[in-house]
């Protein structure tokens, strides 16, 4: 009866996902499920490139580049399929207030959900600082929300411009159409309210390494999450490439590339992926509720770890089907 009340949760929850273009905001799944969203696919004109189509389904330059390596960024082919990397495992930690994993520029938004209501997830790409201007990890919070903010740009940011030849920023840069914060920026309490999450005038910088720190959203999503985010909202900076999530007793991963600076600790990917594995499976044998005959599939495992491609791969498989599939076989080859 338990799983069937999940397969006709996951059902239903489909079916509302897919009726949405730009689906931001998810039911958010019962605690021992950890995937939510829809893969879908489209076609791409000759009018658009890649990047167009990305902003258009709310997801980021590198995101849609992983799930589409063959096309081609700048000039699809007319009618070229492109797959929508809209399905997420939820990153492992506290399902509260905004969640921003690095390696997969998301940021994910647990609002508390009143009484009588279905609580909901909210996701969107990030553009996240490059590596000389590192985001930084831990918990912090949501401290200023200011509109049509006035930008001053950092010292150490005038520096860096200037040692590169460049000219520098104006001291002040105010509400415009030329203000990099674009129209809403909200500041954390971490490194002295130096780091905001804002909006952005150079929209495909989204789901990239670009900025200096702070965390930047297209302009039409942090404006559709600036009136719902109170502030004091916890958020929680993350650094998880291996993602692992349960459905229905079926082990999910998905993986992203490290980032640059941790080149050095995933030189062994492989290795670093299977430790996660163990962990992830050790945690779940603790809480005595390991589904019998399940055991990893390695031929999955290993294609999902050369590709890469954000998106989320079953890994897993039950040990009775295995059986059954052989015996068809050798039924089939007699």
């Amino acid at each position: 009866m338990y799983r069937f009340t999940l397969v006709l949760w996951f059902l239903v929850f489909s079916n509302f996902a897919v009726s949405f273009v730009r689906a931001e905001t998810w039911v958010l799944p019962p605690p021992d499920i950890d995937i939510f969203g829809q893969i879908r696919t489209t076609h791409a004109s000759r009018e658009e490139t890649l990047l167009d189509i990305a902003r258009q389904y709310d997801i980021g330059q590198i995101e849609i580049l992983l799930a589409n390596p063959t096309v081609d960024r700048w000039l699809p082919q007319d009618g070229a399929k492109v797959i929508l990397p809209n399905r997420y495992i939820i990153p492992h930690v506290e399902r509260k207030g905004l969640v921003l994993n690095l390696p997969e520029m998301r940021i994910y938004y647990f609002p508390e959900s009143g009484k009588g209501e279905k609580p909901v997830v909210i996701t969107h790409p990030v553009g996240i600082g490059r590596m000389d201007w590192v985001t930084p990890l831990g918990i912090s919070k949501i401290v200023e929300k200011k509109k049509d903010p006035t930008w001053i740009p950092p010292k150490s940011l005038q520096m860096d411009r200037i040692a590169n030849g460049e000219q520098p920023y104006p001291s002040i840069v105010p509400p415009g159409p030329t203000n990099p914060l674009g129209r809403h920026a909200m500041r954390l309490s971490i490194g002295g309210g130096s780091y905001l999450i804002h909006g952005t005038i150079k929209p495909f910088g989204v789901g990239m390494r670009v900025s200096a720190g702070c965390v930047r959203m297209y302009p039409e999503d942090i404006e559709a999450l600036f009136d719902k985010i109170p502030i004091g909202t916890q958020v929680h900076v993350i650094n998880q490439p291996v993602k692992l999530g349960w459905l229905l007793n079926s082990l999910f991963i998905e993986l992203h590339p490290p980032l640059e600076e941790d080149e050095a600790k995933y030189a062994d990917y492989k290795q670093m992926t299977i430790n996660a594995i163990n962990d992830f499976l050790a945690l779940k044998s603790s809480k005595k509720n390991m589904p019998e005959g399940f055991e990893v599939d390695q031929e999955a495992l290993r294609k999902a770890i050369i590709e890469k491609s954000g998106i989320p791969v079953l890994i897993s498989r039950m040990r009775d089907q295995i059986q059954l599939h052989t015996q068809n076989e050798n039924f089939i080859g007699e």
